[in-house]
């Protein structure tokens, strides 16, 4: 019964595993129509679906003067949590789509494991500027934001000299 039971989850998963390859494909296809997708796509290890959910939830990144704005529109946003007499600690605001405020999240935990810049980026925060490893994804997730933002506005190709500050050894 086990055997059975693992063999029909083995062909349930193997399904799946089509029917995304199939959706990626069909995303691919849309990207090609959008200029904007192009431009994203320059980012190693930013895959289809991250950059199509993130588009769906943002439109066009266009709009937006600074990555802060889609910060904004994420809900990711520094606010004071008060009430009353209380006056509490600042937070993000969460007064956002929360849709892409996950992708904008794993897009970022995905850009830190494959992209060589960002997990430079994410050690020195790290190691070097002592902070906690969130601390670290969410200051990445603005610099996304950012770089999203700045590579549509600018019409060109992510350059991995830009995005990496000079880090000066210490003397």
């Amino acid at each position: 019964e086990a055997k059975q039971d693992l063999g029909r989850l083995l062909e349930e998963f193997e399904r799946i595993v089509e029917i995304l390859e199939k959706i990626e494909k069909d995303l691919l296809a849309l990207h090609s129509e959008i200029p904007m997708a192009n431009q994203l796509r320059s980012i190693k290890g930013l895959g289809t679906i991250f950059i199509a959910a993130i588009l769906s939830c943002a439109g066009d990144l266009r709009q937006y003067a600074h990555g802060r704005q889609l910060l904004r529109k994420a809900g990711l946003n520094l606010a004071e949590r008060m009430s009353g007499k209380h006056k509490g600690q600042i937070k993000l605001s969460k007064r956002g789509d929360a849709t892409l405020r996950k992708y904008l999240y794993l897009a970022t935990i995905t850009l830190v494991g494959t992209n060589p810049v960002f997990r430079q980026m994410h050690e020195n925060n790290v190691q070097i500027k002592q902070m906690k490893k969130q601390q670290s994804l969410f200051k990445l997730l603005g610099k996304l934001a950012r770089i999203l933002v700045g590579i549509v506005q600018r019409g060109e190709a992510f350059l991995p000299e830009k995005a990496t500050p000079n880090y000066a050894p210490a003397a």
